[in-house]
């Protein structure tokens, strides 16, 4: 797999800053502060030296079967929002003012190829199937547990999907009623039709790169916040220069701008790096950078 995206970073011994032009249109309106973000690639060996590597295994939820899919949104989750109720929850009272946005490229399609498949076999259909089937179905879980009351967001797209995942949690801060925005992108592992339709499909419906196994990260993004952060969109640069390839972040597909993201966050928080611009699947470029005053 490949994966046209690069990064560059600023800082010691790093590339010079970048010259703007705030006249031109980018996908943000505005900068958002960057609360939170975490990643799970559970591939086992092969997510070796990847963010988030775990088992193949995820943690079991309750009312949840067969697929690893809501496992991993409910993994990734709770590590970027911290355990509902403790000291960590970054949600707290701020439920109803907390919005979702959902980006996947085909949902949970374990689900949906096993009852399928049980359909045309005449087995007796597992209602818990028919409930998680439903992309969202997971969100309510999660939205239950830390009391997020806010608007629920789920999108499938072609072209740039972590670029739209990022426009709507940026429309949605544009509203009063909104504090803070959890982005989450998310994909299992390809299965056999799930890579029959993309193979068929992408380059008629311009749909990017599947990740090449389960992976899903997930980032709460805020209108403004001290010390954080700080997610800008930049530009479109015609005559850039191509950056340097990125083959740690290839395996993440169309999810690889919000993991490049999550992970630069975590940098610059650290003061590892001062900014790191991240070149989406598409045209669109991001820079995280530096903490907000």
């Amino acid at each position: 797999m490949t994966a046209r995206a690069t990064y560059r970073e600023s800082g010691p011994g790093r590339l010079p800053q970048l010259r703007e032009d705030p006249s031109m249109p980018t996908v943000l309106s505005k900068p958002r502060a960057i609360a939170s973000a975490a990643c799970r690639t559970p591939w086992g060996e092969a997510a070796a030296g990847l963010p988030g590597a775990a088992e193949v295994e995820l943690p079991k939820v309750v009312g949840f079967v067969v697929s690893r899919f809501s496992p991993l949104v409910h993994d990734v989750v709770t590590a970027c929002l911290g355990e509902p109720g403790s000291a960590d929850d970054l949600v707290g009272a701020a439920g109803p003012r907390t919005a979702v946005v959902l980006a996947t490229l085909f949902g949970d399609t374990t689900t949906t190829d096993t009852a399928t498949q049980r359909l045309v076999a005449g087995q007796v259909h597992s209602p818990l199937l028919f409930f998680q089937s439903v992309t969202t179905s997971i969100l309510g879980h999660l939205t239950k547990r830390y009391g997020i009351t806010g608007q629920l967001t789920c999108l499938s797209a072609g072209g740039d999907l972590a670029t739209e995942a990022f426009r709507a949690a940026d429309l949605l801060l544009d509203q009063d009623a909104v504090e803070q925005v959890l982005v989450i992108g998310v994909e299992t592992a390809p299965g056999e039709r799930a890579t029959w339709v993309h193979g068929r499909t992408a380059a008629e419906d311009g749909l990017h790169a599947l990740p090449a196994g389960d992976a899903a990260v997930a980032l709460l993004l805020r209108r403004t916040g001290t010390g954080l952060p700080e997610l800008r969109g930049l530009p479109e640069e015609p005559d850039r220069p191509a950056g340097p390839a990125v083959p740690w972040s290839a395996p993440f597909g169309w999810l690889r701008a919000l993991v490049e993201t999550a992970q630069a966050a975590d940098r610059v928080r650290s003061g590892r790096v001062t900014q790191t611009v991240i070149h989406s699947t598409g045209p669109d470029r991001f820079r995280v950078g530096p903490l907000a005053p």
